[in-house]
């Protein structure tokens, strides 16, 4: 058994060449077993959001307050709330955060998986206008 406690994971600023907006993550817990996890609590202000990804694996994600908004490409974007969850499949081009004029906070667990960072979400994708 391994405990990971919240009290040991600082909270950081996100990076601002892969997010835009105000936001910050803590990453609350990792393994390095032959599949690795990782989980990170990210907190989303008003306008904070990732750019566009893909990931070489699943990412499953929970939101625990607030309010998410998530987009696949080609797909109008949803709103998720307190309580909801999403996952993204391998290779699944997308983008999540605060739903404009809310804040929104969720758990994210990665699942022995890289990221490839894309573009910045414009203003219009992240209104759901496009």
């Amino acid at each position: 058994m391994k405990v990971f406690r919240s009290s040991d994971a600082p909270v950081r600023p996100v990076d601002t060449t892969t997010f835009v907006g105000p936001a910050t993550t803590q990453r609350l817990a990792a393994s390095d077993e032959a599949v690795a996890v990782g989980v990170y609590r990210v907190e989303f202000a008003d306008g904070g959001r990732t750019h566009w990804h893909s990931h070489s694996g699943p990412q499953w994600l929970f939101v625990v307050d607030g309010r998410i908004r998530v987009q696949r490409q080609g797909e109008p974007a949803q709103d998720l709330a307190a309580g909801d969850a999403v996952v993204f499949s391998p290779g699944e081009k997308h983008w999540h955060g605060a739903v404009p004029g809310a804040h929104g906070t969720h758990l994210a667990l990665n699942i022995d998986l890289l990221t490839t960072w894309l573009e910045p979400v414009s203003e219009a994708e992240y209104g759901g206008l496009i």
